[in-house]
Protein backbone atom coordinates (compact mmCIF):
# COMPACT_ATOMS: atom_id res chain seq x y z
CA UNK A 1 0.00 0.00 0.00
CA UNK A 2 3.10 1.92 0.80
CA UNK A 3 4.51 1.83 -2.31
CA UNK A 4 1.64 1.94 -3.94
CA UNK A 5 0.94 5.62 -2.74
CA UNK A 6 4.67 6.61 -3.77
CA UNK A 7 4.04 5.70 -6.90
CA UNK A 8 1.17 7.34 -7.43
CA UNK A 9 3.33 10.65 -5.50
CA UNK A 10 5.68 10.11 -8.34
CA UNK A 11 3.80 10.41 -10.87
CA UNK A 12 1.82 13.01 -9.72
CA UNK A 13 5.44 15.07 -9.23
CA UNK A 14 5.90 14.07 -12.99
CA UNK A 15 3.02 15.62 -14.40
CA UNK A 16 3.14 18.63 -12.93
CA UNK A 17 6.83 19.03 -14.03
CA UNK A 18 5.54 18.25 -17.24
CA UNK A 19 3.08 20.84 -16.87
CA UNK A 20 5.37 23.72 -15.99
CA UNK A 21 7.80 23.01 -18.31
CA UNK A 22 5.42 23.19 -21.37
CA UNK A 23 3.99 26.66 -19.35
CA UNK A 24 4.54 29.72 -21.93
CA UNK A 25 7.02 32.61 -20.34
CA UNK A 26 5.08 35.78 -18.95
CA UNK A 27 6.00 39.61 -18.79
CA UNK A 28 3.89 41.81 -16.81
CA UNK A 29 3.07 44.85 -18.93
CA UNK A 30 2.36 48.25 -17.09
CA UNK A 31 1.64 51.54 -18.73
CA UNK A 32 2.58 55.14 -17.26
CA UNK A 33 0.82 57.58 -19.19
CA UNK A 34 0.46 61.75 -18.41
CA UNK A 35 1.90 64.18 -16.35
CA UNK A 36 3.50 62.89 -13.24
CA UNK A 37 2.07 64.25 -10.27
CA UNK A 38 -1.57 65.81 -8.74
CA UNK A 39 -2.61 68.36 -11.96
CA UNK A 40 -5.80 70.25 -11.23
CA UNK A 41 -9.09 68.42 -11.59
CA UNK A 42 -6.89 64.99 -12.34
CA UNK A 43 -5.42 62.87 -10.29
CA UNK A 44 -1.97 62.89 -12.78
CA UNK A 45 0.30 59.91 -12.29
CA UNK A 46 1.62 59.30 -8.45
CA UNK A 47 2.54 57.11 -6.12
CA UNK A 48 -0.51 56.61 -5.18
CA UNK A 49 -2.14 55.68 -8.85
CA UNK A 50 0.38 52.99 -9.41
CA UNK A 51 -0.29 50.62 -6.45
CA UNK A 52 -1.65 48.44 -9.01
CA UNK A 53 1.73 47.07 -9.93
CA UNK A 54 1.66 45.33 -6.76
CA UNK A 55 -0.75 42.75 -8.83
CA UNK A 56 2.41 41.34 -10.78
CA UNK A 57 3.99 39.38 -7.49
CA UNK A 58 0.71 37.27 -8.47
CA UNK A 59 1.98 36.15 -11.53
CA UNK A 60 3.13 32.55 -12.39
CA UNK A 61 6.54 32.41 -14.68
CA UNK A 62 6.93 35.83 -15.09
CA UNK A 63 10.04 36.92 -16.89
CA UNK A 64 10.34 40.33 -17.05
CA UNK A 65 8.20 43.47 -16.32
CA UNK A 66 7.29 45.72 -19.16
CA UNK A 67 6.94 49.32 -18.57
CA UNK A 68 4.90 51.58 -21.80
CA UNK A 69 6.05 55.15 -21.07
CA UNK A 70 4.27 58.33 -22.13
CA UNK A 71 4.91 60.80 -20.24
CA UNK A 72 6.25 65.29 -20.46
CA UNK A 73 7.13 64.65 -17.07
CA UNK A 74 5.80 66.66 -14.14
CA UNK A 75 6.69 66.01 -10.17
CA UNK A 76 9.97 64.86 -9.52
CA UNK A 77 9.45 63.86 -6.36
CA UNK A 78 6.35 61.58 -7.59
CA UNK A 79 8.94 60.45 -10.49
CA UNK A 80 11.35 59.17 -7.79
CA UNK A 81 8.51 57.17 -5.54
CA UNK A 82 7.30 55.66 -8.50
CA UNK A 83 10.92 54.00 -10.04
CA UNK A 84 11.41 53.17 -6.58
CA UNK A 85 8.36 51.65 -6.10
CA UNK A 86 7.97 49.66 -9.36
CA UNK A 87 12.22 48.84 -8.99
CA UNK A 88 10.85 47.24 -5.51
CA UNK A 89 8.18 45.32 -6.59
CA UNK A 90 10.27 43.96 -9.37
CA UNK A 91 13.15 42.81 -6.58
CA UNK A 92 10.70 41.38 -3.98
CA UNK A 93 9.43 39.23 -7.05
CA UNK A 94 12.84 38.17 -8.02
CA UNK A 95 16.33 40.03 -7.41
CA UNK A 96 17.14 39.37 -11.24
CA UNK A 97 13.74 40.28 -12.66
CA UNK A 98 14.60 42.56 -15.50
CA UNK A 99 12.26 45.70 -16.17
CA UNK A 100 12.41 46.93 -19.88
CA UNK A 101 11.07 50.44 -20.76
CA UNK A 102 9.58 51.17 -23.94
CA UNK A 103 9.16 54.90 -24.86
CA UNK A 104 5.99 55.97 -26.92
CA UNK A 105 5.45 59.81 -28.25
CA UNK A 106 7.52 61.30 -25.06
CA UNK A 107 9.61 60.20 -22.20
CA UNK A 108 10.56 63.89 -21.53
CA UNK A 109 12.27 65.23 -18.26
CA UNK A 110 10.32 62.92 -15.26
CA UNK A 111 9.10 60.71 -18.32
CA UNK A 112 13.34 59.59 -19.02
CA UNK A 113 13.16 59.45 -15.43
CA UNK A 114 10.99 56.94 -15.38
CA UNK A 115 12.48 55.22 -18.54
CA UNK A 116 15.91 54.88 -16.88
CA UNK A 117 14.44 52.37 -14.24
CA UNK A 118 14.57 49.73 -16.96
CA UNK A 119 17.47 47.45 -18.01
CA UNK A 120 17.05 48.27 -21.11
CA UNK A 121 15.45 51.06 -22.99
CA UNK A 122 13.83 51.52 -26.24
CA UNK A 123 11.69 53.85 -28.53
CA UNK A 124 9.96 54.91 -31.72
CA UNK A 125 12.53 56.67 -34.21
CA UNK A 126 10.56 59.98 -33.72
CA UNK A 127 9.85 59.26 -29.60
CA UNK A 128 11.14 62.33 -28.05
CA UNK A 129 13.37 61.91 -25.45
CA UNK A 130 15.79 63.72 -22.78
CA UNK A 131 15.37 67.10 -21.00
CA UNK A 132 17.45 66.18 -18.56
CA UNK A 133 16.45 69.41 -16.50
CA UNK A 134 14.25 71.29 -13.80
CA UNK A 135 12.29 74.35 -14.80
CA UNK A 136 10.44 76.85 -12.91
CA UNK A 137 7.53 78.58 -14.11
CA UNK A 138 4.99 81.65 -13.26
CA UNK A 139 3.79 84.86 -14.30
CA UNK A 140 4.17 88.02 -12.80
CA UNK A 141 1.11 90.68 -12.11
CA UNK A 142 2.99 93.56 -11.01
CA UNK A 143 2.31 96.04 -13.85
CA UNK A 144 -1.35 94.96 -13.83
CA UNK A 145 -2.09 95.47 -10.64
CA UNK A 146 -0.28 99.03 -10.29
CA UNK A 147 -2.50 99.84 -13.67
CA UNK A 148 -5.79 98.83 -11.44
CA UNK A 149 -5.10 101.06 -8.98
CA UNK A 150 -4.45 98.01 -6.37
CA UNK A 151 -2.31 97.64 -3.07
CA UNK A 152 -0.49 94.57 -2.27
CA UNK A 153 -0.43 93.63 1.07
CA UNK A 154 1.65 91.29 2.80
CA UNK A 155 2.19 90.04 6.40
CA UNK A 156 4.84 87.21 7.30
CA UNK A 157 6.95 86.24 10.00
CA UNK A 158 9.85 85.15 8.17
CA UNK A 159 11.91 87.20 5.20
CA UNK A 160 11.41 84.56 2.73
CA UNK A 161 8.04 83.44 2.91
CA UNK A 162 7.07 85.85 0.21
CA UNK A 163 9.62 84.13 -2.18
CA UNK A 164 8.66 84.51 -5.94
CA UNK A 165 5.10 86.33 -5.13
CA UNK A 166 3.87 86.97 -8.60
CA UNK A 167 2.33 89.96 -7.80
CA UNK A 168 5.90 91.59 -6.24
CA UNK A 169 8.99 92.88 -8.05
CA UNK A 170 11.42 89.85 -8.35
CA UNK A 171 14.61 89.93 -5.84
CA UNK A 172 17.68 88.62 -5.97
CA UNK A 173 17.40 86.95 -3.11
CA UNK A 174 14.62 85.20 -4.26
CA UNK A 175 16.12 83.63 -7.52
CA UNK A 176 19.18 82.56 -5.31
CA UNK A 177 16.55 80.29 -3.33
CA UNK A 178 15.23 78.84 -6.32
CA UNK A 179 18.15 78.55 -8.26
CA UNK A 180 19.85 76.69 -5.25
CA UNK A 181 17.06 73.71 -5.04
CA UNK A 182 16.69 73.81 -8.95
CA UNK A 183 20.77 73.22 -8.77
CA UNK A 184 20.06 70.26 -6.16
CA UNK A 185 16.90 68.73 -8.19
CA UNK A 186 18.66 68.69 -11.35
CA UNK A 187 21.99 67.38 -9.79
CA UNK A 188 19.73 64.21 -8.35
CA UNK A 189 18.29 63.59 -11.84
CA UNK A 190 22.12 63.49 -13.40
CA UNK A 191 23.50 61.35 -10.72
CA UNK A 192 20.85 59.04 -11.41
CA UNK A 193 20.53 59.07 -15.04
CA UNK A 194 24.58 57.94 -14.72
CA UNK A 195 23.93 54.92 -12.02
CA UNK A 196 21.09 53.72 -14.39
CA UNK A 197 22.74 54.19 -17.71
CA UNK A 198 26.98 53.98 -16.47
CA UNK A 199 29.05 53.47 -19.55
CA UNK A 200 26.03 53.39 -22.55
CA UNK A 201 26.18 57.14 -22.44
CA UNK A 202 28.41 58.45 -25.45
CA UNK A 203 28.46 61.87 -24.96
CA UNK A 204 29.99 64.19 -22.47
CA UNK A 205 27.72 65.57 -19.57
CA UNK A 206 27.12 69.09 -20.67
CA UNK A 207 25.82 67.79 -23.73
CA UNK A 208 23.43 65.59 -22.44
CA UNK A 209 22.66 66.79 -19.00
CA UNK A 210 21.81 70.57 -19.98
CA UNK A 211 17.65 70.44 -20.98
CA UNK A 212 18.20 69.61 -24.20
CA UNK A 213 15.51 66.39 -25.95
CA UNK A 214 16.13 64.18 -29.12
CA UNK A 215 14.69 62.18 -31.47
CA UNK A 216 14.46 58.19 -30.53
CA UNK A 217 17.08 58.17 -33.57
CA UNK A 218 19.51 60.34 -31.81
CA UNK A 219 18.82 59.39 -28.33
CA UNK A 220 20.08 56.21 -29.32
CA UNK A 221 23.48 57.33 -30.97
CA UNK A 222 24.36 59.49 -27.35
CA UNK A 223 23.16 56.20 -25.47
CA UNK A 224 19.95 57.53 -23.53
CA UNK A 225 18.26 54.23 -25.02
CA UNK A 226 19.21 50.66 -25.96
CA UNK A 227 17.35 50.42 -29.16
CA UNK A 228 14.60 51.12 -31.68
CA UNK A 229 11.47 49.28 -32.14
CA UNK A 230 8.22 48.02 -30.88
CA UNK A 231 7.84 46.42 -27.61
CA UNK A 232 5.89 43.17 -28.65
CA UNK A 233 8.50 42.29 -31.41
CA UNK A 234 11.35 42.85 -28.82
CA UNK A 235 9.68 41.02 -26.11
CA UNK A 236 9.16 37.99 -28.37
CA UNK A 237 12.58 37.90 -29.92
CA UNK A 238 14.17 38.09 -26.44
CA UNK A 239 11.37 35.28 -24.75
CA UNK A 240 10.22 33.05 -27.79
CA UNK A 241 7.26 33.79 -29.95
CA UNK A 242 4.76 32.43 -27.26
CA UNK A 243 5.35 34.91 -24.85
CA UNK A 244 2.21 35.81 -22.98
CA UNK A 245 1.50 39.74 -22.35
CA UNK A 246 -0.37 40.79 -19.05
CA UNK A 247 -1.47 44.11 -18.31
CA UNK A 248 -1.97 45.41 -15.63
CA UNK A 249 -4.07 48.26 -14.34
CA UNK A 250 -5.62 49.83 -12.00
CA UNK A 251 -9.51 48.41 -11.08
CA UNK A 252 -12.48 50.43 -12.00
CA UNK A 253 -15.10 50.37 -9.83
CA UNK A 254 -18.89 49.77 -11.06
CA UNK A 255 -19.98 53.81 -11.47
CA UNK A 256 -16.33 54.82 -12.65
CA UNK A 257 -16.44 51.91 -15.19
CA UNK A 258 -20.19 53.82 -16.42
CA UNK A 259 -18.88 57.14 -16.91
CA UNK A 260 -15.48 56.77 -17.71
CA UNK A 261 -17.12 58.23 -20.94
CA UNK A 262 -18.16 61.16 -19.24
CA UNK A 263 -15.18 61.74 -17.36
CA UNK A 264 -12.90 61.02 -20.01
CA UNK A 265 -15.25 64.12 -22.31
CA UNK A 266 -14.74 66.36 -19.46
CA UNK A 267 -12.33 65.68 -16.97
CA UNK A 268 -9.32 64.85 -19.54
CA UNK A 269 -10.83 66.54 -22.40
CA UNK A 270 -10.52 70.35 -20.06
CA UNK A 271 -8.41 69.94 -17.55
CA UNK A 272 -5.55 67.37 -18.88
CA UNK A 273 -5.11 68.76 -22.15
CA UNK A 274 -4.53 72.30 -20.35
CA UNK A 275 -1.91 70.67 -18.07
CA UNK A 276 -0.23 68.66 -20.54
CA UNK A 277 -0.37 71.42 -23.27
CA UNK A 278 1.14 73.85 -20.94
CA UNK A 279 4.19 71.14 -19.64
CA UNK A 280 4.77 69.30 -22.96
CA UNK A 281 3.87 72.19 -25.42
CA UNK A 282 7.61 72.45 -26.56
CA UNK A 283 7.32 68.89 -27.11
CA UNK A 284 4.95 68.61 -29.89
CA UNK A 285 6.03 67.87 -33.55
Amino acid sequence: MENSNKKLLSKAICKITKKLKKQHPVVAVARLNGVIGKVSMSQGMTLNSIKYVDKISKINNLKAIILIINSPGGSPVQSELISKKITSVAKSYNKDLPIITFCEDVAASGGYWLACMGDEIYASNSSIIGSIGVISQGFGFVETIKKLGIERRIYTQGKNKSVLDPFSEIKKSDLEIISHIQKDVHQSFIDYVRSQRKTKLQAKDDEIFNGKFWSGKQAKQLGLIDGIGYYEDIIKDKFGPKTIFKEVSSPKGFLQKKLSTLVNLFSNEISVKIDEAIISSKFKL
